[in-house]
């Protein structure tokens, strides 16, 4: 199956609006808060883990050719290299 090319700022907007729309309410517990979410944006299926990286074995080893995109579970953006991440507000 061919795939359609899809810009980074799209695979972003799907990723979210899954987030926003049906995976937040499952994972936004007090003992995921700061871990990773890897959410397929084709299929709408995720993973959590502590640093994303078992997640996206573990989707990639489902289907090779998904679109992947972390997110931080609780938290504004996914990584900081200054040091600092905000909490979301929500």
């Amino acid at each position: 199956m061919q795939s359609i090319l899809l810009s980074r700022e799209e695979v972003g907007r799907r990723a979210k609006e899954l987030y926003e729309n049906s995976i937040r309410q499952q994972v936004e517990r007090e003992e995921n808060i700061g871990k990773m979410v890897i959410i397929d944006i084709e299929t709408g299926e995720y993973a959590i883990d502590k640093t994303g990286l078992e997640s996206a074995r573990y989707l990639r080893n489902k289907n090779p050719l998904a679109r992947l995109y972390g997110i931080r579970i609780g938290y504004k953006i996914a990584v900081s290299f200054s040091g600092f991440l905000e909490r979301d507000s929500q």
